[in-house]
């Protein structure tokens, strides 16, 4: 397993709040329809101008100062999004250059799971290059809802969160687990934009660059998928899942949420979330939860700390870290 600790953190997110009940009169629906079925108070939304560059930049600058760094101090840069700043190149290209880093940069997507897969990029990474590292998770899922979709468009919100990585004298990492199950690939999904599908007049006409989703397939894959992704990483660290001080799970969904905690048997006390003032912001929101709980002093030195998310593909993750920086 790779030493490392996690020495800054940093979140950004836009000003622009879209509350339940205000969603509820543009959708046609009551605002306790909305919170009864995912949890979901507001969530943020970018303003003309913001990108998936843009709040992830915010982030990556906020988390490199809080770990007492500078930009030359970042050996490489690895980006969690779904929603890219443009198809070609990468946004950690633009990352990058705004943030003045001279590091290599790459994306990863694993839709919702993204973050988790970043971070472990890194930590490998770092067996090889034992140096500072930024990742960052920043999606604006509002860009690609259809207006009229309620299933998603009351489920997503935009924002960034980053981390900073440097070398530690012990392992932090206990465990981990990943995996993706490529026959739940149709349910969430856009068809349109890719080499099966490339861009055309008629699928833009269409609607086929909006996301479209199975909630019922969603729900069931995502409890089944992030339970089993719990189990594997507490069994491989020798952990029981009492001993778990937090548990930072994917902001999706309340009642995914919930279901989860039930079926793994974590306390509800353990859990982290944000997921009522901010929504689902995909590969931001496990970042973004756990920076929220280290700024609340919640997270203290030495606690056991388990991330685990899902996302489209179907894929998931999930991480035991021991919690501190002994530096």
């Amino acid at each position: 397993m790779s030493a490392f600790g996690i020495t800054g953190w940093g979140t950004a997110v836009p000003e622009q709040v879209l509350a339940s009940s205000e969603l509820a009169g543009l959708l046609g629906v009551d605002e306790d329809w909305i919170v009864s079925r995912c949890g979901i108070r507001e969530r943020r939304i970018v303003s003309p101008g913001q990108t998936t560059a843009s709040l992830a930049v915010d982030a990556g600058r906020a988390a490199i100062a809080r770990a007492g760094l500078t930009a030359a101090d970042i050996a490489h840069l690895v980006v969690a999004t779904a929603t890219p700043e443009q198809p070609s190149p990468a946004t950690s290209a633009f990352v990058a250059h705004d943030l003045g880093l001279k590091a290599s940069a790459h994306d990863v997507n694993a839709e919702c799971s993204g973050f988790v897969y970043a971070l472990l990029h890194a930590v490998a990474l770092m067996q090889l290059d034992p140096r500072p590292m930024l990742v960052v998770g920043s999606d604006t899922h509002s860009l690609s809802v259809d207006p009229a979709d309620r299933d998603l468009r009351i489920l997503v919100g935009d924002g960034a969160a980053a981390v900073v990585l440097t070398p530690e004298p012990r392992d932090k990492l206990l465990a981990f687990d990943l995996g993706a199950d490529g026959a739940c690939t149709g349910s969430l999904k856009v068809l349109a934009g890719g080499s099966r599908m490339p861009t055309t007049v008629e699928t833009a006409q269409q609607g086929l660059h909006y996301a479209r989703i199975n909630g019922n397939e969603i729900y069931l894959n995502a409890v089944r998928f992030t339970v089993r992704t719990v189990r594997a990483t507490l069994e491989k660290a020798g952990v029981k899942v009492g001993d778990v001080d937090h548990v930072v799970p994917h902001q999706a969904n309340i009642r995914i949420i919930n279901s989860v905690l039930n079926h793994a048997g974590i306390d509800p006390e353990r859990l982290v979330t944000n997921l009522d003032r901010y929504g689902n912001t995909a590969s931001a929101s496990i970042p973004l939860a756990l920076s929220e709980a280290l700024d609340a002093g919640r997270i203290k030195q030495g606690d056991l700390v388990l991330l685990a998310g899902f996302g489209a593909g179907m894929t998931w993750g999930s991480m035991l870290i021991e919690w501190g920086a002994d530096r």
